[in-house]
């Protein structure tokens, strides 16, 4: 590492920045010893490079040695940490006193001396980046204060545009960096917990560095970048909202740091990249997981969200069913038309829906898109019937919900009630149904639910089902026979059951009678019986011959 020029002379008294860089550390509990035993000798020979360095130009080369103890902190833990900290507070002090920067004025020996400390800067923090991306290292947390420390300083004291500051110079490297490494969830979730929420100004201009990154179309960065805003979540609504910065406010106030609908519309910016990507079917779902309470709610132009959840549907299975929920949202808060949105609900209702493991979801969202009386009673007729028919196919857990959430949509809905009981009129029309029996004119294949004719039919599947071979499901499906008394059912008891759930049920009842498995205990079971008092052969020696006669020998 080169080293400065000997001979150039001057000294300066020690300055103290205002706000002790330990501030952050403390609160943090980041700043504690690591070694009991080297951490007094350590600390003080740190302090005294320090000290030196900001006593005398002459020092100047101790800074490369502080650079080469931060670069070894694999080595030593303690010293690599104290070194990184105190290289901290003697950049803070020389950018405060001026020894950073530049004039028309400067002599050529002073502008040396400020590129050789410009290069010196850069190294250091070239090593904090390098710290921030070991996602081994103990010290991220302390890394990340101290780089937006560092931000926070060259803002205050190198005259940089806001270009420089938040585009080009360091913070956009943070932003990088946290997103271009792997296993580091918590790093990036402190930066947004601490920094992003917290301030305005570093809210804003993340979601513009977040954006520029997206572009790149990187498939793990693009992960990365959204699972950082679900993390960062809203946007300020109101003007009061905006007041708290990082660094000191702009001087116009007209600036768009101060303006709400700059933030949203920059969030909304980038949210808006990563829905044009080309995303896969994960990252679609995470993205449609927080549509409905982390991006509809605040999103400036709602309608821009139509295509990229009408684009989610077609993508079939449960990612239809999420990008449903979102559509639903935007019809029910931000009243969008969306004409065929229970069209393309019915054409989730098929066999993969039941057997499922987002069933219990798909049924909380059901509940809620069929709960308004104001539905036509053919449309909820259609819901009724086609999920009665599917439950012929379906695993004892899946009816275990269909039945109750059948029972409440007919409370709620009391003109598709004859659907359980409908008779056919004249003695005519007896006769035939007695002698020909009669076609369900229900159209299973119909993809519009109002021309099913759903209505025109009956729930005779229901009723077979009060013949099902599991007693659970036979007893629950006598509920449509019976009157209905009871308000409603709680569809939340019957969501979470499975085979597993249901067959730990029958094996924890307390039996109080046991159940009787044979009428005459046999005497032998795989001999015949001789004599005609004894009782008649099971179907285990009719179906085969046993010859007893022979004895298995062991190998």
């Amino acid at each position: 590492m080169p080293g400065l020029v000997d001979g150039i002379r001057g000294g300066h008294k020690r300055k103290r920045v205002e706000g002790s860089i330990l501030t952050d550390l403390e609160s943090e509990g980041r700043y504690r010893l690591h070694s009991p035993t080297d951490e007094g000798a350590t600390q003080s020979e740190i302090a005294l490079l320090e000290e030196q360095i900001l006593k005398s130009r002459q020092n100047y080369n101790s800074i490369v040695t502080l650079i080469d103890y931060a670069r070894g902190h694999e080595r030593s833990l303690a010293k690599g940490h104290a070194a990184i900290i105190g290289l901290c507070r003697v950049f803070c002090r020389l950018m405060a006193r001026g020894n950073l920067t530049k004039s028309s004025m400067t002599p050529e020996n002073e502008i040396i001396i400020v590129q050789w400390l410009k290069e010196r800067y850069e190294e250091y923090l070239s090593v904090l980046l390098d710290m921030l991306a070991d996602s081994t290292s103990d010290e991220q947390s302390t890394v990340l204060i101290l780089l937006l420390r560092m931000v926070k300083e060259e803002a205050a004291h190198l005259s940089l545009s806001d270009e420089v500051i938040w585009k080009t110079g360091t913070f956009p490297r943070i932003i990088r960096t946290l997103v271009n490494f792997d296993s580091g969830g918590h790093i990036r979730l402190k930066f947004v917990q601490k920094f992003v929420v917290e301030y305005d100004d570093i809210r804003f201009y993340t979601y513009a560095n977040l954006a520029f990154i997206s572009r790149q179309g990187v498939q793990g960065i693009v992960d990365r970048v959204i699972f950082m805003l679900g993390a960062i979540g809203d946007v300020p609504d109101n003007q009061e909202a905006i007041g708290n910065f990082y660094i000191s406010p702009p001087s116009k106030r007209k600036h768009k740091l101060f303006s709400f609908g700059a933030h949203k519309k920059q969030a909304q910016e980038t949210w808006m990249t990563i829905l044009q990507l080309n995303l896969s079917k994960a990252q679609r779902k995470t993205i449609l997981g927080l549509m409905s309470h982390r991006i509809a709610p605040w999103f400036h132009k709602v309608e821009l969200l139509m295509d990229f959840l009408t684009d989610s549907f077609n993508v079939g299975g449960s990612t239809s069913l999420m990008a449903l929920s979102g559509l639903f949202y935007l019809m029910k808060e931000k009243n969008l038309d969306y004409p065929q949105f229970y069209q393309k609900l019915y054409s989730l209702l098929d066999p993969y829906t039941l057997h499922s493991k987002h069933r219990s979801r798909f049924f909380r969202l059901l509940n809620t898109f069929l709960a308004s009386t104001h539905l036509p009673a053919a449309l909820v007729a259609a819901f009724i019937k086609r999920l009665s028919r599917l439950c012929l196919h379906c695993s004892p857990a899946g009816i275990i919900i269909v039945v109750p959430w059948v029972y409440n949509l007919l409370k709620n809905h009391p003109t598709c009630t004859f659907m359980i009981h409908r008779e056919m009129r004249g003695r005519e029309g007896e006769q035939r149904l007695n002698d020909e029996g009669m076609e369900d004119p229900f159209r299973i294949k119909e993809t519009d639910p109002m021309l099913s004719n759903a209505i025109d039919s009956s729930l005779w599947e229901i009723e077979s089902l009060q013949s099902h071979y599991h007693p659970n499901v036979a007893t629950i499906a006598k509920i449509i026979s019976e009157q209905f008394t009871k308000l409603s059912y709680n569809l939340e008891d019957f969501l979470d059951h499975s085979y597993g759930s249901m067959l730990d049920a029958e094996l924890s009842k307390d039996v109080k009678k046991p159940p009787v498995i044979e009428y005459d205990i046999p005497k032998s079971i795989f001999i015949k019986h001789d004599g005609s008092s004894l009782p008649q052969d099971g179907l285990l020696m009719k179906l085969w011959e046993f010859d007893m006669s022979k004895k298995a020998g062991v190998t």
